[in-house]
């Protein structure tokens, strides 16, 4: 059984890995029920591939890059490592950002990168002094997105924030067992994901 739970950590480590969430997010925002998920497939499409682009594959090719310098740890041990990922990632964040305002659709989606880039500036704040979990910081936010969207709404959907819930366990549990992370640490990354997200999308 022990041979089995780190792969698995490992496992749940790259699927649910914070350049995969925001991506995740707008797949569940697009099939959620609420009244702006209503869009035409082809836009639904484009804005995928525009969350994909813009906070997975351009700040992953950013840290390849950054790996091409011997002095950069690409495993990201120590906290300060990742000031520079996340530099990048909240710069090509807002470049999704700036492409999604430019279309006609409902502007919960823009909230949603906005808040996302917030996360990430608190993230190089904190991680100048401590290495908290960017994984919890990522499906915390996601979570605090959809409770905030219950309380702005007054709807309840059930079984996404169920889902999403099990998710932020599995995840924080992950980290655990591969070792990276603290107790504190996981449950300080899912809170701050969580309060910044929820507020900007339940206030703004």
């Amino acid at each position: 059984m022990r041979n089995l739970i780190h792969p698995a950590a490992r496992i749940t480590s790259v699927v649910f890995h914070p350049l995969l969430i925001p991506t995740l997010g707008f797949f569940l925002l697009f099939n959620s029920g609420f009244y702006f998920a209503i869009l035409p497939w082809s836009v639904k499409k484009f804005m995928l591939l525009v969350v994909f682009l813009s906070t997975c594959v351009l700040p992953l090719l950013s840290i390849l890059l950054l790996a091409l310098n011997p002095r950069f740890d690409l495993k990201m041990e120590k906290n300060t490592d990742r000031i520079l990922p996340v530099m990048f990632s909240s710069i090509f964040y807002y470049l999704g950002y700036l492409i999604l305002q430019r279309l006609p659709v409902f502007p919960i989606y823009q909230f949603f990168l906005i808040a996302s880039i917030l996360i990430q500036i608190v993230l190089v704040i904190v991680s100048l002094k401590w290495k908290i979990s960017a994984h919890s910081a990522a499906i915390g936010g996601l979570v605090g997105g959809f409770f905030g969207l219950s309380f702005r709404l007054q709807e309840n959907p059930v079984f996404i924030l169920s889902l999403l819930v099990l998710i932020a366990g599995t995840v924080g549990t992950a980290r655990l067992v591969l070792g990276k992370h603290t107790n504190s640490q996981v449950y300080a990354g899912f809170l701050l994901g969580f309060l910044i997200m929820g507020l900007v999308i339940a206030l703004i």
